[in-house]
């Protein structure tokens, strides 16, 4: 198999420009968590622009239903059922699974989990069917997203 060495690079690349500018801000309560894209990002049902995003718990009981907001929570772009997924081990920071679309297919890339720092169990997103057979055929990236830092891998 024969690995094409500028696709991979232009991977990372495209990585490093649509994540470099990731930043959380997070909160104990309802785990709040202030993450900045960007590039767009798909999450289930819809694809988010580029921007500054809230996420939350929608109520502290229940730990599947995750709200993504504007900072200051007066436009909801969505409430999203979560399934619970379990970690290694926690980090002090946040951390993204994504999936990244095949370069050119003009598709963003999708959250696919987001774990709260400092905890093992975190929130896996809910897409459709179809959306899970798109998803499934690109590869996954952990992102750490550092606090007032640039993401790293």
């Amino acid at each position: 198999m024969r690995i094409n060495k500028f696709a991979v690079l232009m991977g990372f690349v495209f990585t490093a420009i649509l994540l470099g500018e990731v930043v959380a801000h997070a909160g104990e309560m309802d785990q709040f968590t202030n993450i900045s894209f960007s590039q767009p990002v798909e999450i289930p049902g819809q694809t988010l622009p580029a921007g500054t995003y809230l996420f939350k718990l929608l109520n502290a009981d229940n730990l599947n239903l995750v709200q993504i907001s504007n900072l200051d929570g007066s436009h909801v772009y969505a409430t999203l059922l979560t399934h619970s997924t379990e970690r290694p081990e926690a980090t002090a920071d946040t951390v993204l699974v994504m999936a990244e679309a095949e370069e050119g297919s003009g598709n963003p890339v999708a959250i696919l989990k987001w774990f709260y720092p400092g905890r093992t169990d975190g929130h896996e997103f809910v897409y459709s069917e179809y959306e899970i057979q798109q998803l499934a055929q690109d590869p996954q990236r952990t992102i750490v997203v550092k606090e007032h830092a640039e993401a790293a891998e």
